[in-house]
């Protein structure tokens, strides 16, 4: 397959799509995710928006998306046991679903800008630990 620029919601839907093709099959984010998301189809929708708003700066808006919150819901579903080797598995396979599709500014700015997310959203999830 051709790598190309991440320039349309059809692009951001794709990446989102394989994305989360690779989690549901990893032998320790699968389980996860199988056991806290309900509707897939849903979800992956909802997800789309937000790396549309992230990536293209287009679609709902901000008002929509609560990282932190869900985050927070989904450690609690699994007994407080999100580790910072998920956030590492996660991004291992965001870096490399985006290598085999994407080229360019948009696919960098994913990178980074999961990068940022899941150090930002684990450090949240150790603080309400800590209290």
């Amino acid at each position: 397959m051709q790598k190309t620029q991440i320039e349309s919601r059809a692009q951001v839907d794709l990446l989102v799509k394989k994305f989360y093709e690779r989690v549901r099959l990893h032998p320790v984010l699968g389980p996860i995710f199988n056991g806290v998301v309900t509707d897939w189809e849903a979800h992956l929708i909802h997800l789309s928006d937000f790396w549309e708003m992230i990536l293209l700066q287009t679609g709902p808006g901000a008002g929509k998306f609560n990282p932190v919150k869900v985050h927070l819901e989904v450690d609690k579903a699994v007994d407080n046991s999100i580790e910072q080797a998920h956030f590492g598995n996660w991004l291992e396979l965001w870096f490399g679903t985006i290598d085999a599709l994407f080229e360019g500014k948009n696919a960098a700015y994913a990178k980074e800008h999961a990068r940022r997310m899941a150090h930002v959203l684990f450090m949240r999830i150790w603080e309400v630990r800590l209290k």
